[in-house]
């Protein structure tokens, strides 16, 4: 099916190449699969000519995705989120816009020929354990031109960041992109205890991939209403400046001192749990970072002995009423992210337990919610202000069903 994928690229490239309108813009997520993905768009456009518009996206938004779609004859690109959202997109475009969609996540196929969905999830790769945003955007730009396999250090840097290993190591198309990378002189593979341990080669030295990764994660979460994704694009397509090294430590400094703080706050009472699920609420209390810091803060507790290994980990944030380059936007919406700790990544991946992208998106639309970007391993989605304990109640019905 691997072809079938190349050739749906070669499709939507020709369509692409004969549109009239020469302006692209382009919608990412902020983690760093996101923010490589957003990159290597970036410079695939710009080297074939066209007028590059970026914008980072937190979650396609049905209320930002309608203010998209009031315009026609536009050309644009979703990046690491909506190939589930498909079917949507296809009924606000109905013909009017070239979309092409390039994700990872679990995806259904488009019923409007002029939107293109991308996701290699229709053909046969999963996105939790073969193939990145990133890599899937490092494909589509070789495809489109061969000189961008110069781009393969920052996909196999976004393959890494979204940390989808099989025993310590990249597999698949993420693995055939790390070894392009090694073979151009950018990367390094060392051996070690766990799998593997990935390097980016720079001329100060290599960096470990993993810490890159997190380098990008802070710019692009904590500083997603402070120009992060922006600074991490640039860190992703030039390096890390000093300029980039400022912003990181005082992102970093409000990212330490409100992860401490919610810690302290579990530890005395906050995470609550049901038979199945352990959640908390942030409220407003990780302002003025963005909401992709609660699944950072998940995966932070995920291990610890704050956890019990055999529930899963929910944790709900306030989405702010604004997104960066369109403005106020009322929601009145929490985002819901969702982790699992090492035991129960083993029980998913064996069958033993239910992925939370079976539940999640399930119980979320039972509520009128939104879902998009779910893996089996690492999952999100939004429902209305005052919903949160109704979301945990019927994801606990689908799990006693099972």
């Amino acid at each position: 099916m691997f072809n079938e994928f190349i050739s749906a690229m070669e499709k939507a490239i020709q369509a692409l190449r004969q549109w009239p309108d020469k302006t692209v813009q382009i919608f990412h997520h902020n983690d760093s699969d996101g923010l490589c993905s957003g990159a290597i768009l970036t410079r695939a456009f710009e080297r074939e000519g066209l007028d590059v518009r970026r914008f980072c996206l937190e979650k396609p938004y049905p209320e930002v995705l309608r203010r998209v779609y009031e315009k026609e004859g536009r050309i644009l690109i979703f990046a690491d989120f909506a190939g589930r959202i498909a079917p949507m997109l296809s009924e606000l475009n109905q013909g009017r816009n070239l979309t092409l969609i390039l994700d990872h996540h679990v995806a259904e196929p488009s019923t409007d020929p002029k939107l293109h969905n991308l996701d290699p999830d229709l053909y046969g790769l999963k996105g939790d354990r073969d193939i990145t945003a990133s890599t899937t955007c490092f494909l589509f730009a070789q495809t489109m031109n061969p000189d961008n396999r110069d781009m393969a250090g920052i996909a196999a840097l976004g393959a890494v960041g979204d940390k989808f290993f099989v025993e310590g190591r990249l597999v698949s198309k993420n693995r055939d992109v790390m070894m392009e990378a090694v073979q151009q002189g950018m990367m390094e593979i060392e051996e070690v205890n766990h799998g593997e341990q990935y390097f980016l080669k720079t001329s100060k030295g290599n960096i470990p991939c993993d810490e890159m990764g997190a380098y990008l994660d802070i710019l692009g979460g904590a500083g997603y209403y402070q120009k992060g994704p922006d600074m991490a694009v640039k860190v992703c397509l030039e390096g890390v400046s000093s300029e980039s090294d400022r912003m990181l430590k005082r992102l970093e400094a409000i990212k330490t001192k409100t992860f401490d703080t919610e810690m302290q706050r579990l530890r005395t009472g906050a995470l609550k749990k049901s038979p199945h699920i352990q959640w908390f609420h942030v409220e407003d209390r990780f302002s003025p970072m963005g909401v992709k810091m609660i699944g950072l803060f998940c995966e932070t507790i995920q291990d610890t002995d704050l956890i019990d290994p055999e529930r899963y980990i929910a944790g709900f944030q306030r989405i702010p009423d604004e997104i960066p380059g369109f403005g106020p936007i009322a929601f009145n919406q929490v985002k819901i992210s969702m982790r699992v700790s090492a035991h129960m990544e083993t029980e998913i991946r064996t069958g033993r337990a239910m992925g939370l992208n079976i539940f999640l998106p399930e119980a979320t639309n039972r509520l009128g919610g939104f879902s998009d970007a779910c893996h089996s391993l690492t999952a999100a989605t939004t429902v209305a202000v005052g919903r949160e304990e109704d979301l945990i109640a019927e994801m606990e019905k689908i799990l006693r069903a099972q």
